[in-house]
């Protein structure tokens, strides 16, 4: 899921663009869960492709951190049960 890699169509984004709450991390959890709840009711399909990562180090400029991690684990949390 954090991989900052997402493509969708056009119809897909026009669907969950104007429920969007979140910001920072929290986006990735958010989007995840709403496309998931689109392709549960057929009016999407979800692919996954795998993608070839390097990930940075802090020196590098990476900027997240373990708070960061539990905001993304309350969104799992809040827009698949909640929402």
């Amino acid at each position: 899921m954090e991989t900052c890699y997402k493509i969708f169509t056009k119809e897909v984004l026009d669907q969950i663009h104007p429920n969007l709450e979140s910001k920072r991390f929290g986006f990735e959890p958010e989007v995840t869960a709403r496309v998931a709840k689109l392709a549960k009711r057929d009016k999407c399909r979800v692919y996954e492709i795998g993608i070839s990562y390097s990930g940075r180090t802090y020196a590098e400029g990476k900027k997240i951190g373990w708070k960061d991690g539990i905001e993304a684990v309350w969104c799992v949390i809040k827009f698949n049960l909640f929402n």
